[in-house]
């Protein structure tokens, strides 16, 4: 794939050297609530060369489309279709033996991708350096679309002595970016982590285009809260954090924050409380700027992550997805969320819960899995604008006895969340992240996976290490196009 720049040269010059780069040990450490979650790649760069990242109902399964086409690995993907030009879309990255993040672009609906890195600004100690991490990604309705991730940064030594938030703007398609840094924070302990985006569309709110970002503080005089972001102009400048999670002077811990917009402009973020082993959600009536208290969506048996056979170095974290119908549908207004939960004895399961109420109440969960065997993690939700479908995707180990290998699969509601079609198995090859020399254990599939949707057909997006592919390349990024009856 092609990139803009000296990146060409130096992903070029890069790329037979990454094959015999040793992977990190399945001694790694393990994604905790003590550590953020960049931490694994943190530790790689640490050690080793940095790069810049090359990037060349009933459903209709389209082919497997290899996005990245990269000599490094990649994990955590977001995917964002373009609602004013569906044959557009956009997605995203972390590169883990690479600064930057990874930004890919479709002008044909996915079935060819360019790409590029994303901003980094310049490092803030003699002879330091930042990287990226977390990617999500979402468009507004005139052609904007918006890329939110962390920045960490670094000092010689490679001692953390910052973090902060990065929005980048891209109006030509996610061919070039400009990008927008705020909420620094010192090295105190404290980081911002696990950013997630999206745009009010609905063209009925007061509040129409402006742009949410949530995330966590970790560790730190910040209390392990849930914290969001707005801006008004477009992502040229964003608020400072307002607090969403309520804290008490006992464990608090909240991760994985995930903003949602009503069509009336109501703002609701979600996000797992590994304190009280919850999916917890809080609303703003007033654009983000206040914050009402905190509810629970459901208790889950599984406080913080789980070390599955498929991903057990990395542990599988329980990120919650959710969205809202803006479309014309019955079920406009309608909110939905998503998460997996479980044991590691009992295999975990794939549920969504629904507010008819604006986020005052929230339905008994549903299973969206139809086979209970196995795992299934990784979920994401999305509503389609046009046709209210409620799509989810995920990794399912059901095909597999030992619950290493994982497959992609797809179900779809048309009720409103009430049941779910019978699921699509989306990837035409499992990938297994637990055997193999080119795998990096640190970070394996990482936190989550995307999921976008747009008049019928659905996006998914996913990090695979399938056997099918050369041998001495690492995990790829991977879509397909899915249409969806």
């Amino acid at each position: 794939m092609r990139r803009s720049g000296s990146a060409a040269l130096v992903s070029v010059a890069l790329a037979a050297a990454a094959l015999s780069i040793t992977p990190m040990s399945a001694g790694a450490a393990s994604f905790n609530s003590q550590n953020p979650s960049w931490w694994p790649k943190y530790q790689y760069l640490s050690t080793h060369t940095a790069g810049v990242a090359g990037a060349s109902k009933s459903s209709k399964v389209g082919t497997n489309v290899d996005v990245s086409n990269e000599a490094y690995p990649q994990s955590e993907t977001s995917i964002a279709i373009d609602p004013s030009n569906p044959t557009h879309l956009v997605s995203g990255s972390n590169e883990i033996f690479t600064l930057p993040m990874a930004g890919y672009y479709s002008s044909d609906s996915g079935a060819t991708w360019n790409g590029v890195s994303l901003p980094l600004p310049p490092a803030i100690r003699t002879n330091g350096y930042d990287f990226g991490s977390d990617p999500s990604v979402a468009w507004d309705t005139h052609g904007n679309v918006y890329y939110s991730y962390i920045v960490v940064f670094f000092g010689a030594g490679f001692g953390v002595v910052g973090s902060e938030m990065a929005v980048a703007r891209s109006s030509d398609g996610g061919k070039s970016w400009k990008a927008t840094y705020f909420d620094f924070q010192t090295n105190e302990g404290t980081f911002v982590d696990k950013p997630m985006i999206t745009v009010d569309n609905s063209s009925t709110s007061p509040r129409a285009g402006t742009i949410y970002v949530g995330f966590d503080h970790t560790g730190g005089n910040k209390r392990n809260a849930i914290f969001v972001s707005r801006s008004t102009n477009g992502g040229v400048s964003f608020s400072a954090p307002v607090q969403a999670s309520e804290t008490t002077n006992g464990n608090n811990g909240g991760i994985g924050a995930n903003p949602f917009v009503s069509p009336n402009g109501d703002v609701h973020v979600a996000w797992q409380d590994y304190a009280k082993s919850a999916v917890r959600t809080s609303t703003s009536t007033d654009g983000g700027a206040v914050w009402g208290p905190s509810l629970t969506i459901a208790p889950t048996a599984a406080p913080f992550a789980l070390s599955l056979p498929s991903i057990s170095s990395r542990g599988a974290l329980l990120t919650p997805s959710c969205d809202t119908d803006i479309s014309a549908g019955p079920h406009r207004g309608t909110l939905y969320c998503s998460w997996f939960d479980g044991t590691l004895s009992a295999g975990t399961n794939v549920f969504v819960s629904h507010s008819s109420d604006d986020g005052t109440t929230w339905s008994r969960p549903v299973r969206v899995n139809d086979v209970a065997a196995g795992d299934q993690y990784y979920q994401w939700l999305a509503v389609d604008p046009v046709t209210g479908s409620v799509d989810l995707s995920w990794y399912d180990t059901r095909l597999d006895a030992s619950r290493q290998s994982v497959n992609v699969y797809l179900a779809s509601s048309g009720n409103g969340g009430v049941s779910f079609s019978p699921n699509v198995l989306v990837s035409s090859a499992p990938s297994n992240e637990e055997v193999g020399t080119t795998i990096d254990t640190g970070n394996q599939y990482g936190d989550y996976e995307g999921l976008d949707a747009y008049g019928g057909v659905a996006h998914p997006v996913w990090t695979d290490h399938r056997s099918t592919l050369d041998p001495s390349l690492w995990e790829e990024v991977f879509t397909a196009a899915v249409k969806v009856a």
